[in-house]
């Protein structure tokens, strides 16, 4: 069994900064990509930042320039460095990896929790 579990969201002033953590646990033999992602409410999901195994990355043209995804391999742990925190970013964050699990063969993807990022004065 594999858990996706966020933290460090919350209620922030526009210009603030926060770091959203995103630990993966469990059966896993290796995390390919791993992603965050936002919904808003009334709004669909949207893509927010992805990164590689390798560390490649790609960002919403939204949030470039502000967000920062970075992860640790050794500790099967992805991060959402937000700075410049505006309004429109307020939303739950859901984090995302595809991964191998020990007792299955092809990769899958895994979803979070999510946890609510809210900004505002």
């Amino acid at each position: 069994q594999v858990q996706l579990v966020e933290s460090g969201g919350g209620l922030v002033q526009p210009g603030g900064s926060l770091r959203l953590s995103c630990a993966a646990s469990g059966s896993i033999f290796s995390i390919n990509v791993m992603g965050w992602y936002r919904q808003a409410p009334g709004k669909q999901r949207e893509l927010v930042a992805v990164i590689s195994v390798g560390d490649s990355t790609n960002y919403a043209d939204s949030v470039k320039g502000r967000f920062t995804i970075s992860r640790d391999n050794a500790k099967n742990t992805m991060y959402l460095q937000m700075n410049s925190l505006k309004p429109e970013d307020t939303a739950v964050y859901y984090c995302l990896a595809n991964l191998r699990t020990w007792y299955s063969g092809p990769s899958s993807d895994y979803w979070g929790q999510g946890t609510q990022v809210t900004v505002s004065s």
